[in-house]
């Protein structure tokens, strides 16, 4: 199967080797890899580039934006700068973080799972972190969530859920959206993927509000929101994120993400998910 790997990159200098010399180790190769450094200030386009020149399928993509870092939203943007300039045929389109490290099977795994299950719209692996010298599972979802460091998209299943949202939430909304238009999401647990740089570590305080929004805009309804909020709340441990989230969600001028329907889908879908864990 034919990978076009997107790769959004802001000051990732000390990260971004590691990922592309293992993404250039890949029993598979993908077709073409774009880098698009985003308003960079330090050699992050400078290392890109010297990848290029000795692999011809990696191209180097210089995005000027506005220093401003909003959770969700940015990074797509500079996703799709990337997408602009995908000039080979490809049967999967990727979206990956510069801050990891893939084992040298990853692609390969993919291609056999989508190769295997027609019906597969989505699969990816797991993100470890290093505590204590060890690499442990990065716990912050739940194992049937694809990181949004590490997106696989089957072409037809990319097409299907219209691309990717320009906001935050967007990696909840995609495979929602997957599931909305019959493609199945699929995790690989023997596949962990080294994450040097723990999610969420540049994040503001004001995300609090920013993901009360989202549930708003994700049409997730009230409840559903209040629930979402107070596990994360928990897991930050932080009472003033959630207050922040609630005023978000209760002052969210925003147009929706979703339709109506589709809305009624993610509903569904997710208090059957909370049903099976309590009973």
């Amino acid at each position: 199967m034919r990978f076009a790997i997107i790769i959004p990159a802001y000051n990732e200098e000390s990260n971004l080797p590691k990922t592309l010399q293992s993404l250039v180790e890949q029993s598979l190769l993908p077709t073409q890899l774009i880098v698009v450094n985003d308003n960079s200030t330090d050699d992050t386009f400078k290392i890109a580039s010297d990848f290029s020149q000795t692999h011809h399928f990696i191209k180097v993509i210089d995005r000027m934006s506005e220093a401003v870092s909003l959770p969700g939203a940015k990074v797509i943007e500079t996703f799709y700068a990337g997408l602009e300039h995908i000039d080979h045929e490809f049967d999967v389109i990727c979206k990956f973080d510069a801050d990891l490290s893939f084992p040298s099977n990853y692609l390969e795994s993919l291609a056999n799972e989508f190769k295997t299950e027609p019906s597969l719209g989505m699969v990816g692996g797991f993100c470890e972190v290093e505590k204590d010298g060890k690499w442990v599972l990065e716990d912050l979802t739940g194992k049937d969530h694809i990181r949004g460091a590490l997106k696989a998209y089957r072409k037809a299943c990319f097409d299907d859920i219209g691309g990717l949202k320009k906001a935050m939430g967007w990696d909840t909304i995609d495979e929602q959206l997957a599931r909305y238009y019959g493609w199945k999401v699929k995790t690989l647990d023997h596949l962990r993927v080294k994450h040097w740089k723990p999610t969420g570590s540049t994040y503001k305080s004001k995300n609090g509000r920013l993901q009360g929004e989202a549930f708003k805009r994700m049409r997730f309804g009230f409840t559903l929101s209040l629930i979402g909020l107070t596990k994360l709340a928990l897991k930050k441990k932080s009472l003033k994120y959630w207050f922040e989230g609630l005023s978000g969600y209760l002052n969210c001028k925003e147009e929706a993400l979703v339709t109506p329907d589709q809305g009624t889908f993610i509903r569904k879908w997710r208090w059957q998910k909370i049903k099976k864990k309590l009973f």
